[in-house]
């Protein structure tokens, strides 16, 4: 297989984006062994940004790092996905809920500007980078350290690169974020909250179909 890099510059957020992708796409097949070496070579980078690219995708569950036999390529079952997004809908809609009561009118400025940049871009990476931004502040008003901790823990970062993997993903997500920020600004936390549950579970409805379609045309 023949792996790209996108952008040098940012060397372990590529590395890390171009083998998550590789693995939901399914070009990085679960049981096959991952070597630094090669996957280096492939890129045109180092070993570092490889071997910091490798550690969080472990950390995300997406491979396994085994002593003496390097990163192995773990199976992500629909129900994977499934429980992922269904965990991500509770946890994320709760810290929403706790979050807009200590969101400030500036805060709420920024999501404007992160919203219409989204908007106006014409590039995945970026989108992908203001998207990640977006949610983040929507959430920072969450105090709770450990609803943080859940959300890290569940995620898996496969949120960050569905804008790669599914088709018309930054078309629906803009009209999706257009309505949650409209009920953040009114400060309709339940509202907001919901949307919030939708946009996710319509992602997750999107890529099990996607990933469904990959596993029938094998």
């Amino acid at each position: 297989m023949k792996l790209e890099m996108a952008q040098r510059e940012v060397l372990p957020n590529s590395v890390t984006t171009i083998l998550r992708q590789a693995i939901l796409k399914g070009d990085l097949e679960p049981g096959q062994h991952l070597v630094q070496a090669d996957l280096a070579e492939q890129l045109g980078v180092s070993r570092m940004p490889v071997r910091e690219a490798l550690k969080t995708l472990e950390m995300e569950g997406l491979i396994t790092l085994e002593p003496h036999k390097g990163a192995v390529v773990n199976e992500l079952t629909i129900e994977d996905i499934d429980e992922i997004y269904e965990l991500r809908t509770m946890l994320e809609s709760l810290a929403l809920k706790k979050s807009i009561p200590h969101l400030t009118d500036k805060t709420l400025e920024e999501m404007q500007q992160l919203h219409l940049k989204m908007l106006d871009t014409k590039e995945k990476e970026e989108y992908v980078d203001l998207n990640r931004q977006f949610h983040t502040v929507s959430l920072s008003g969450c105090k709770s350290k450990r609803i943080h901790g859940l959300m890290a823990r569940v995620s898996h970062g496969i949120a960050k690169d569905t804008p790669y993997v599914i088709p018309g993903q930054i078309e629906k997500s803009n009209i999706e974020h257009g309505i949650i920020l409209e009920a953040i600004s009114n400060r309709n936390a339940e509202k907001a909250a919901a949307e919030l549950s939708h946009h996710i579970n319509r992602t997750r409805e999107d890529l099990i179909e996607v990933l469904k379609e990959q596993k029938e045309n094998k």
